[in-house]
């Protein structure tokens, strides 16, 4: 049994058919990302896992719309929070890769009020966090020396640690030295189709490091399709191939990481078990 711990199902026009292949290559459970095309359809992942067992929700304002959490806005993600179907809040955090995202007090603001409704709900976290290391020039312009990633734990450090409560690095893909203060902080790394891509070599080498209890396997779908299907639309049925990659790297077998990593997941969201 495989758990797809991020997948964006929102849009896809065949959801059935879509759910009926995660099934078929062993993918029982998914976690669905609230965050919808902004606030305002942020509830469509909740409607989603109400109507399918299988099925999880998050809920939480994207980085790219943080100029819309608005007092109203965080309101209505407190209410759906609260929702025994919607087990995180996210995905939540910094974006200092795309030059039109929101400044960095906006984006900081967004994400210090979500930790705070968490905290509140008793859920934990999915990060979300892109720095600009890679951006455009524009991108790099605008946001200067700031990074992304010192900026992301430094909140953490201030305003979720102290609730003891862990949480989830999405689509991991920072350096060892960064997958170590979030495990220290409290948070599982998620890894995605990208530890597939070639020149992913330092998220490889996280991946093959990172302690067997603390980490996840995503598909982020409709993004990030593993090799050999990279740059085609993805789907949850493809969790297989990324933890199969996973497996290599760490010397295992398939099953083994299925195993741990569903273990990982109920431990992190008890009340999804069976």
């Amino acid at each position: 049994m495989l758990i797809d711990s991020h997948c964006h199902l929102d849009d896809y026009t065949d959801l059935p058919a879509v759910l009926q292949r995660a099934e078929a290559a062993g993918v029982t459970k998914l976690l669905a990302i609230g965050i919808g095309n902004g606030p305002d359809t942020m509830g469509r992942a909740l409607d989603l896992a109400r109507r399918h067992p299988q099925v999880y929700a998050t809920v939480g304002i994207h980085p790219q719309e943080a100029h819309r959490g608005t007092p109203d806005n965080l309101l209505e993600l407190a209410g759906l929070a609260a929702d025994p179907r919607c087990i995180a809040v996210g995905e939540i955090g910094l974006d200092y890769y795309h030059a039109d995202n929101p400044d960095i007090a906006t984006q900081q603001a967004a994400f210090v009020a979500q930790m705070s409704i968490a905290a509140a709900a008793g859920k934990p976290i999915t990060i979300h966090c892109r720095t600009s290391e890679l951006a455009t020039p524009a991108a790099k312009a605008s946001y200067g020396a700031a990074d992304a990633w010192e900026d992301l734990l430094r909140l953490i450090a201030e305003h979720w640690t102290p609730t003891g409560l862990p949480g989830i690095m999405h689509c991991f893909s920072g350096n060892e030295d960064q997958a170590a203060r979030s495990l220290a902080a409290g948070f599982y790394l998620s890894f995605a189709g990208n530890v597939t891509y070639p020149k992913s070599t330092t998220i490889q080498a996280v991946a093959r490091n990172v302690p067997a209890d603390r980490f996840l396997v995503e598909t982020d779908a409709p993004f990030l399709s593993p090799v050999p299907h990279r740059g085609e639309p993805n789907e949850p049925a493809r969790t297989a191939i990324t933890a199969s990659f996973v497996a290599a790297l760490r010397g295992v077998v398939l099953a083994d990481i299925a195993a741990q990593t569903t273990a990982n997941f109920h431990r992190l969201f008890p009340s999804t078990l069976p």
